[in-house]
Parts: C-alpha cells; sequence; structure tokens
C-alpha cells in the first residue's frame, strides 16, 4: 500500500531504477507528479519489477501508487490477447489431491502446466495435499499488466478456497501468491492458516534431514523473480538453503537489489529497451562464471530458459536444484 506520509521526496526509488534514467531533480517531479494523480512519464515507462518499493528508504512503497496510476490513466500499451491470458487464470481446471492432513498442503497457484516435469516430487512433497488451478490462481498477475485492482477485488476468494482445503499450513510454489499473502493486512483480511514460502519450506526440510544431503559444490546464478521484492525476508532463508546444499550463489551485478526483471512480457512491449537488459543479465551471470541459471518463477524459466542455455547455463527450477541436492535427480551434464 501506498504510504504517502512515508515520501520524503528524496527520490531514491526512480534514480536507481535500472529501466529509466532519471536524476534527482526529475525523478523528485515525477514523484510529485504521481502524488497529484497526474499522468506523469514514469506510468509509461514502468516495467512493473517493483523494484522501487525495496529501493525507498522510507517504506512508502511507490510502486503501489505506479501502479494504481497505471491503471487509471491505462498507460501502458498491453496486447489485448496478454489481457485475456491473464483472465484465463481463473478458468483453468481446478484440481485438489488429498495427502496426509498432519502435513502442510502444496499450492501450485496456475503454474502446473509451466513447470518441469520433475520440479514436484520426491521425499520432500511425498504426501502432500496439492492445490492448483484456478480455484487457487492468486491475480498478481495483473500488476504486470498495469492493474492492481483484481488483487484485492478477489482477495477474499483466494483466501476462502486456500482455508476450504482445511490445512492448518499451506507452502506456496509461486513467489506470487505469497507476495499476495503479504498484501493482505492492507485489505483487512485475516489469513486462518500458516503460509509458508516455498524456499523456506526447502531450506526447512535440508535442515532436518541433513543426512540426506549430498552438497552439490556447484556455482550457480540465481534469478530472482518480481514478486520477491514482496517478501525480502526470503532473501536470507535462499542464502541458508544453499548453504546447506553446497550451492555458491555468484556475486553478480544483475542479483538481488540490482536484480532484473526475465523482460517476459516487456520484452514485447518495449524490445529495443529491454532486450539488451535480457542479454546483460545472462552475460553477467556466464561471466561470472556459474554453472547453471536457478529460477523460482516458472514463467521467468519460460523466458529466459532458452537463452540461459545458449549462455552454458544450465536452466533449472529451484526445486530440481534441492532434489538433486537430495540425490533424486542428476545435476545436468
Amino acid at each position: 500500500m501506498w504510504e504517502a506520509e512515508k515520501c520524503n521526496l528524496c527520490g531514491e526509488c526512480l534514480v536507481r531504477c535500472q529501466y529509466v534514467d532519471l536524476d534527482q531533480e526529475k525523478a523528485i517531479s515525477q514523484i510529485q507528479e504521481l502524488m497529484a494523480g497526474k499522468p506523469a512519464e514514469i506510468l509509461k515507462a514502468c516495467v512493473t519489477c517493483c523494484a522501487c518499493n525495496e529501493y525507498c528508504p522510507t517504506g512508502a512503497n511507490p510502486f503501489d501508487l505506479i501502479n494504481r496510476l497505471q491503471e487509471v490513466h491505462q498507460s501502458l500499451p498491453i496486447p489485448e490477447k496478454m489481457r485475456k491470458f491473464m483472465d484465463a487464470g481463473a478458468t483453468m481446471p481446478t484440481t485438489l489431491i488429498r495427502g496426509d492432513e498432519h502435513k502442510p498442503a502444496l499450492s501450485l497457484c496456475v503454474m502446473d502446466p509451466a513447470l518441469p516435469p520433475d520440479a514436484v516430487g520426491g521425499r520432500m512433497f511425498e504426501g502432500m495435499t496439492v492445490a492448483k488451478g484456478g480455484d487457487y490462481f492468486c491475480y498478481l498477475g495483473y500488476v504486470h499488466i498495469g492493474m492492481d485492482s483484481p488483487l484485492e477485488a478477489h482477495a477474499q476468494e483466494f483466501i476462502d478456497r486456500l482455508a476450504a482445503i482445511g490445512s492448518r499450513e499451506i507452502v506456496f510454489l509461486h513467489a506470487d501468491c505469497h507476495a499476495v499473502l503479504n498484501k493482505m493486512p492492507e485489505y483487512g483480511i485475516d489469513v486462518p492458516f500458516k503460509a509458508t514460502h516455498l524456499i523456506e519450506y526447502m531450506r526447512d526440510y535440508v535442515a532436518a534431514h541433513p543426512d540426506q544431503v549430498s552438497p552439490l559444490n556447484r556455482k550457480i546464478a540465481y534469478q530472482r523473480p518480481c514478486a520477491s521484492r514482496y517478501s525480502p525476508e526470503i532473501e536470507p532463508v535462499l542464502d541458508d538453503l544453499f548453504r546447506r546444499i553446497g550451492v555458491e550463489r555468484v556475486e553478480r551485478t544483475y542479483d538481488r537489489e540490482s536484480a532484473l526483471c526475465c523482460g517476459g512480457l516487456f520484452s514485447r512491449i518495449y524490445p529495443d529497451r529491454i532486450k539488451p537488459l535480457m542479454s546483460a543479465n545472462l552475460n553477467d551471470a556466464a561471466e561470472r562464471q556459474a554453472e547453471a541459471m536457478v529460477f523460482l518463477c516458472p514463467l521467468c524459466m519460460m523466458t529466459l530458459g532458452k537463452a540461459a542455455s545458449e549462455h552454458g547455463l544450465k536452466p533449472m527450477f529451484i526445486t530440481q536444484l534441492v532434489r538433486m541436492a537430495l540425490g533424486e535427480l542428476p545435476f545436468p551434464a
């Protein structure tokens, strides 16, 4: 939620943005226009990566203001087929596979078709109730087409359907879902179950079963998804997970707070501006001698996976990487 009273007009959120080139004076003037509800230039230039929320030193959440005004002013040239693709999320067939009621449930949102076949399986997920399909669609993807109202409009039904699973704890495979759960307090909605991030769940599993782990001793590059900006507290948990499975997350330019969006949608809208950054992201990983590009978001993996391979980086979903350390999958040759 945008908190105007916290904004001190320092301009840092837009000065640090990697998708525009604004000095402090211009950044401040843009923020002032936004605060007045005007169609500032940044509304068209913003690629909805959410990074400015993390850059803001006072926690004012400027992206939330930008995203709301993008919808008000219909600022982004989103293709109609992309809007239809987003709307289709809620209509995907729903499946609930009942498992051990004493274990957490696993929500796949609508990501199941985009996951590698062996992404979910093995000891970590054995016996879990699995929920997937339109009933468990989180709606966060709408922020990437310049809309934030669908999140709040469907928030209560999202929680109600998850609660109807009947599990005291639900693990969210998609970072978007966990991000939406973090927004529930601003909507005044109580969450009647424990919401656990996938990374937290996997870290806790390997911490509880060190005898099952064979350190991989590999260097990887990590593609941090935009939704992780809503859950920065997960970063040290991720580092702990990598340490426990013997993986070095190479230090590089485009990671952590300086991570770049995968570019999936905006490379089609603004190709001249976005495609060079996508290439720079992959070159950065390859130059740091990473052996693989590890993804938390299935859609990021679909966008960058082929190009990562062409850069000598083995694309893999993060659950696959952990399953490799558990001896359930081989590290790709």
